[in-house]
Parts: structure tokens; sequence; C-alpha cells
């Protein structure tokens, strides 16, 4: 792998690991209502759950198994923005941080689904 694949490489598991650190500080200030609380814990696993699996499609041992860590990276981004859609907020900082969340989560969508399309 030259330098600049492996730049970007990590660059993306350090862009995936501020995603869901940024996901964490937004649900803290949420508030705690029975629905929000559901979806506050579903958000933090789906988030969180993104950058893992990029960690361990770098890891992947065949190329079908780095595809499939790929794919749950793609899928776990989509549900990422699901959950954040669904979570209540109380005001416009909060709302404005949220549609900030939903932007990089559909930018994480976009990018496992280029390396997808590229790596066929």
């Amino acid at each position: 792998m030259s330098n600049i694949q492996n730049s970007k490489q990590y660059d993306l598991e350090d862009r995936t690991l501020k995603f869901a650190k940024r996901v964490i500080n937004y649900v803290k200030v949420l508030p705690k209502t029975l629905p929000n609380i559901e979806v506050i814990k579903q958000l933090v696993r789906s988030a969180g759950s993104v950058g893992a699996n990029y960690i361990e499609a770098n890891e992947a041992l065949s190329k079908k198994d780095f595809l499939m860590r790929i794919k749950i990276c793609r899928k776990e981004a989509k549900e990422s923005s699901y959950w954040l859609i669904l979570s209540e907020t109380t005001n416009e900082k909060d709302e404005i941080q949220k549609d900030l969340l939903l932007k990089e989560a559909t930018e994480l969508t976009k990018i496992f689904g280029a390396i997808l399309e590229k790596s066929k």
C-alpha cells in the first residue's frame, strides 16, 4: 500500500472516531425522555460501530472479509442517520449540531459506498 493510501486509511479511522465522539457529546445534552433514551442508546451504538468496523476492515484477512466490514460500516452510518433524525432536541444549538452530524453520517455512507464500488 502506498503512503498516500495508508495516510487516507488512517484519516478515515480518525474521522470515524471523531464522528463517534461528536455523537456522544451531542447525546449528553439531549432531553432524557423515555423515547429519547432508547434512541440515544441505538445512536451511540451505531455511531461507534462505524469506526470499529472500519478498523476491523483494515485488519481483514481477505478481500471478502474487507468488503463485508465496509458494507457494515456503510450500514451503520445509514443507521446513525436514522437515529439522529429520530432524536429529540429542545433548542436551536442542538438542532444545528444534529444537522452537522447528519451531514457527516451521509458523507461517511457515501465514502463507504465509493470504497465498495472501487473494490469490485
